[in-house]
């Protein structure tokens, strides 16, 4: 019986001194052990002297963790002693067992730690569910003050920091996420994004030798006040991401380039039934635009013979707000609104490319469509014999939409190697067609040729060559990098970036929303910062 006992003790506490375990008893849904503990005597935690002289006790019946989906409550018979030291505050003490019990503790240090895992990795609803299925139910509110009771974690002083701000209120409130580069783990959270916060951090941290940031005028300020010492590296992506909407700006300042190459349709001095028809949206034919041309008739026949809109819903079967909808349109082609107006085809891109030769005579549909299959056309042929059937039955020129401002400065942000054929051709046309385009294009592909290859040492020629050029909007953005030369040439050569921050700022949302509006800073800085 001795030896089952020891093993049990083994078992069960297998870290803990001085327990002993007298007896364990189990039934469906609950495992109840009785120890006690085995040593003499105990410290008293006022004046830390050694009592061994017993003063009463009594039981404790504190939870430990679940054994296979059964709760675990344990039976411990405690002592209180008497303090012998004439001079302490305490006449008595009870004795605790380190590592399993505390001072009015319901629950076991082990136990405790579990929760706090739990709760760290998933916050109060969720922990709270987990943990009644292991078998420690606990309240939401419970696992949340576990989590915010545990201890402010050490982190030694980063060489390579990281900064970036993240919103605890989207557009009005914001705060700021320091995390170490190299270790790729938070080191701590600013409840704002005030330079003067950033730059007190920064000060009692003077080992810090390099910063990573964006080009935010309150983080470049915050480093250069508190850590004059460090080297501030603008973020790649950043400065990638300026460009690129820059880029969108100007060509959209350049969007009539653009029409030039899309033949316009003559003006029309007739109209008549058949025109307006095939001019909609939908054609005749399309079995939703005859259905809401017919429907559209019928209601206004309808009105004009004098029936009230409440009749017409009852002879017609249809919601008050249908008929109104109907009755309120002044023709059917009011109606062709939302998803049939802006559904795409496959064969949008490639439909510049079948007008050009339209225009040059080759009118066969079998032969252009095996001409754009190669450029990378992977729709039917019938796609193709509908669109040019469309141009020849048409009485007014049917010809396809200019590219948007933001496709060709996708094309142009892109590697030159990653465009299709057809992509290739209209880049090729609008760059002839458009001196601005082609110097911005040269500008954008020299800037990914200095940002891929590490070499900041060309940003000044590359500065210089952009302000040669009418180009107002990156004009603005080559001002800017002017301002933060020493943050963007460091970006640009050396191999720090702030992409680590970025993905520690998404998980700060996944925790924020987590806690359903119960993310104070403080409970959201220890999950941000132990669970990191």
């Amino acid at each position: 019986m001795n030896e089952i006992l020891l093993r049990l003790e083994e078992l069960l506490f297998p870290s803990i001194a001085d327990v002993a375990v007298l007896s364990v008893e189990v039934n469906i849904a609950i495992v109840r052990v009785d120890v006690r503990c085995t040593a003499a005597g105990a410290s008293c935690p006022g004046c830390g002297g050694w009592s061994a002289q017993v003063h009463g006790s009594y039981l404790r019946f504190p939870a430990d963790v679940p054994s296979a989906g059964r709760s675990v409550v344990l039976q411990l018979r405690v002592r209180r002693f008497a303090c012998r030291n004439a001079g302490c505050g305490r006449r008595t003490f009870v004795e605790q067992i380190p590592g399993l019990t505390r001072r009015n503790g319901q629950r076991t240090e082990r136990l405790r730690s579990t929760l706090a895992a739990i709760g760290l990795a998933l916050a109060g609803r969720a922990g709270s569910r987990l943990a009644a299925i292991v078998g420690a139910p606990v309240s939401r509110s419970t696992v949340l003050r576990l989590v915010d009771a545990l201890p402010e974690p050490e982190v030694p002083t980063p060489r390579v920091v990281g900064v970036d701000e993240y919103a605890t209120r989207k557009g009005r409130h914001y705060g700021t996420v320091l995390v170490d580069v190299e270790t790729r783990r938070p080191v701590d959270l600013l409840p704002d994004r005030e330079s003067s916060s950033l730059a007190a951090w920064l000060a009692q941290r003077p080992g810090i030798e390099v910063v990573c940031r964006d080009r935010a005028p309150f983080f470049a300020e915050g480093t250069t006040a508190g850590a004059p010492q460090a080297v501030q590296v603008a973020d790649r992506w950043h400065l990638w991401h300026n460009l690129s909407e820059a880029a969108e700006r100007s060509i959209a300042q350049h969007r009539n380039c653009l029409r030039v190459l899309i033949p316009e349709a003559p003006e029309q001095t007739e109209t008549d039934p058949a025109e307006e028809s095939s001019g909609s949206p939908w054609p005749t034919g399309h079995r939703f635009a005859d259905r809401t041309r017919t429907t559209h008739a019928t209601i206004h026949a309808l009105v004009e013979a004098g029936h009230s809109r409440r009749a017409i819903q009852r002879q017609l079967g249809m919601t008050s707000r249908t008929v109104k909808r109907y009755a309120d349109a002044a023709k059917p082609e009011d109606l062709f609104a939302g998803q049939w107006q802006t559904r795409t085809s496959v064969l949008d891109e490639y439909k510049s490319y079948l007008d050009d030769r339209w225009s040059e005579g080759r009118t066969n549909a079998w032969k252009l469509w095996e001409e754009i299959v190669p450029l990378g056309y992977q729709g039917s042929y019938q796609r193709v014999r509908a669109y040019l059937r469309e141009k020849r039955t048409s009485p007014r020129p049917v010809t396809a939409r200019p590219s948007s401002p933001r496709a060709v400065a996708g094309w142009i942000l892109r590697r030159p190697e990653s465009l299709s054929e057809i992509e290739h051709l209209h880049l090729k046309n609008i760059r002839a067609n458009c001196p601005e385009i082609d110097a911005l294009t040269g500008h954008v592909r020299s800037f990914a040729t200095m940002l891929t290859e590490r070499q900041g040492e060309r940003l000044p020629d590359w500065l210089d060559a952009v302000l040669q050029d009418d180009l107002p909007s990156l004009h603005t953005l080559a001002a800017g990098i002017d301002r933060d030369r020493d943050a963007v040439v460091a970006g640009l050569t050396l191999p720090w970036n702030s992409g680590v921050v970025e993905g520690h700022v998404n998980r700060i949302k996944m925790l924020k929303r987590q806690m359903f509006g119960r993310a104070g800073f403080q409970l959201l800085r220890k999950r941000v910062l132990l669970a990191g």
